[in-house]
């Protein structure tokens, strides 16, 4: 009697105790099922544009639920894919092709992978106030003195190296623009400017994108481009990773492969980080609290830690 109470105490001093939902802690990663975690600390790069500010933190919190150390880096765009390209950073969720992005896949394309497609349309265009009613086009800039004055001849414009940039100077030779400049400065000094210039109902014109959640607080129309070089319906979004990541990190890179957005959800997240000022760490972890499903859908077959 007194050996049966030990057996069923535990006494076997020889077996791993295991945790309270059946697994051996000592083994876990061993025993689990799914991909191995691999290379521990991984390094996210991004710019902190509207959308990838929410996508780089949704995609750190998600790989850390799973095991990982994820360095979120802040770079400009050409640094944000030269950095992947040479292996000194992992993946970014930022890849905007076929157009916006092209000089820099056409650069760097045999030493990037393109993983997942995390979006599939996101336009691109030059962008009014919608109280500019003759204003509907590209089209539209070209010879028009009044406008052009009422503005210095200038499109206000965001970083000098994102790919809008890029596009926007293809437009002017394109459209015959001659008169016409682009500055350069950030993406918030750009809002800052084109609400500034709203609230005085002033012409002003920018490059914008979608998804964006300044078309949320602001009625802005985006210009017609029967050139299409923005990209005519628009853009799809890619995460791109370096060379090698999926045998040094199997965990990390079937989360990539798992995961995808849609507009319901970015536009959710992205007013309470920009126009709010909430930390979007925070933002999205209420996020994933909130939505358990999907993030079961993006972790599905993946073990958590």
């Amino acid at each position: 009697m007194l050996s049966m109470l030990l057996a069923a105490c535990g006494g076997n001093s020889g077996e791993k105790e295991e945790s309270s939902d059946g697994s051996n802690d000592e083994k876990s990663e061993e025993t689990s099922e799914g991909p191995e975690l691999g290379q521990k600390d991984l390094t996210q790069p991004y710019v902190a544009w509207a959308r990838e500010t929410i996508s780089t933190h949704m995609l750190g919190a998600l790989l850390e639920e799973v095991g990982y150390n994820v360095e979120l880096k802040q770079v400009e765009a050409g640094a944000m894919w030269s950095s992947v390209a040479d292996g000194s950073t992992d993946f970014h969720t930022s890849a905007w092709l076929p157009a916006t992005h092209a000089p820099y896949w056409e650069k760097y394309s045999e030493d990037i992978v393109k993983v997942k497609q995390v979006l599939d349309k996101a336009p691109l265009a030059l962008a009014v106030p919608s109280y500019m009613k003759d204003v509907n086009s590209i089209e539209d800039l070209k010879g028009n003195k009044e406008l052009g004055e009422s503005v210095d001849w200038t499109v206000t414009g965001i970083d000098p190296g994102a790919g809008i940039m890029q596009n926007t100077e293809e437009a002017f030779e394109a459209y015959g623009l001659d008169n016409w400049e682009l500055t350069s400065s950030s993406e918030a000094a750009m809002l800052t400017t084109l609400q500034s210039a709203a609230e005085n109902e002033e012409p002003i014109i920018v490059p914008l994108w979608k998804p964006h959640w300044i078309f949320g607080t602001m009625d802005l129309k985006m210009l017609e481009d029967p050139k299409e070089i923005y990209g005519g319906d628009g853009d799809q979004i890619y995460t791109v990773a370096r060379n090698g990541l999926e045998e040094d990190a199997p965990r990390a890179y079937k989360v990539l492969e798992q995961y995808n957005e849609n507009y319901e959800m970015i536009n959710e997240m992205m007013p309470k980080v920009h126009a709010e000022d909430q930390d979007p760490a925070e933002v999205v972890r209420e996020y994933m609290e909130n939505n358990p499903d999907q993030v079961d859908k993006w972790l599905e077959g993946v073990p958590r830690e």
